[in-house]
């Protein structure tokens, strides 16, 4: 049995900046797992994912970085194009092409004390399938994926449909100030916390980008800064850091804050970059420090 299950599905992204256009591998599942993949051996991990034929290479390059991936085929592979302004908070998105949803069949053979749900499209998950793995583990869930629609290639936010369903039996959700408001229609991220809490979750995290984040279990709440980065290069794959960091952190039994602060910190490092995060636990450590 893996500590970590992250399953979503592996995207090829093309990445517009005011600096210059890259194209590379993303999505919640390739960011989480190469972060966690930089991390020290103490937790066990495995990605599933669903990819099309010609694009396996992604693939075969995370088993070579000694990532412990579970695929099953797709039609197509998610096309993602994220354009980001000067404002690296802000972005416009457009799908080019979508894969097949996940099964209840196929995760099966998978046994894991989490499950992080990488849900990218609002169809990636049937509540079916939540609920299956709610049973065999602990589910954690990042809520963006749950919020977009795809219309020919247009992006269209949504309120999340079967949320109540979903969310009573979800143990931890990552949701961002827009997030939470469509989710929850409150604006106020103390508020939003205590309604998804009201709704079953008991680990609500709240990002509030270069606002730091918030954590809110047992009724109380947990402030957490950002450590500011030397520079802002890329936000593509934060939130996924962040959670990588944090169930990294919760499944070694650290508390709810210095979880947090860990993954804050992976964060500051990811920014500086393209790409997945590449650090080190030292340089997470040395953040955190420097800050203290």
């Amino acid at each position: 049995m893996k500590d970590i299950c992250c399953i979503g599905h592996i995207t090829r992204d093309k990445i517009i900046t005011p600096k210059n256009t890259v194209f590379l591998s993303g999505g919640t599942s390739f960011y989480f797992a190469n972060a966690i993949n930089h991390l020290p051996k103490e937790v066990s991990f495995l990605l599933v994912t669903k990819i099309s034929e010609e694009d396996m290479q992604a693939v075969d390059k995370m088993n070579q970085d000694g990532i412990d991936v579970q695929v099953y085929p797709s039609t197509q592979t998610v096309f993602f194009e994220n354009k980001y302004g000067e404002d690296q908070n802000n972005r416009t998105q457009r799908v080019l092409a979508k894969a097949d949803p996940f099964t209840v069949a196929e995760l099966q053979p998978i046994d894991a004390k989490i499950y992080h749900i990488g849900s990218l499209l609002n169809d990636d998950f049937s509540p079916e399938v939540v609920k299956y793995l709610s049973n065999k583990g602990r589910i954690s869930i990042d809520a963006q994926g749950y919020l977009r629609e795809v219309v020919g290639e247009d992006v269209f936010p949504i309120d999340w449909n079967d949320k109540l369903e979903i969310l009573s039996c979800t143990d931890i959700i990552k949701v961002n100030e827009h997030e939470m408001e469509v989710i929850t229609g409150l604006s106020d991220p103390h508020d939003a916390a205590r309604r998804l809490h009201q709704w079953g979750v008991r680990e609500v995290i709240v990002t509030l980008g270069s606002e730091g984040s918030l954590i809110y279990v047992d009724n109380q709440f947990y402030e957490i800064p950002a450590y500011p980065p030397h520079k802002v290069v890329d936000a593509t794959g934060c939130g996924d850091t962040y959670s990588a960091g944090y169930l990294y952190c919760r499944s070694k039994g650290m508390g709810y804050e210095a979880s947090g602060k860990f993954a804050a910190a992976m964060c500051t490092l990811k920014l500086e970059h393209n790409g997945p995060f590449d650090g080190s636990i030292d340089d997470v450590k040395h953040i955190i420090n420097s800050h203290s």
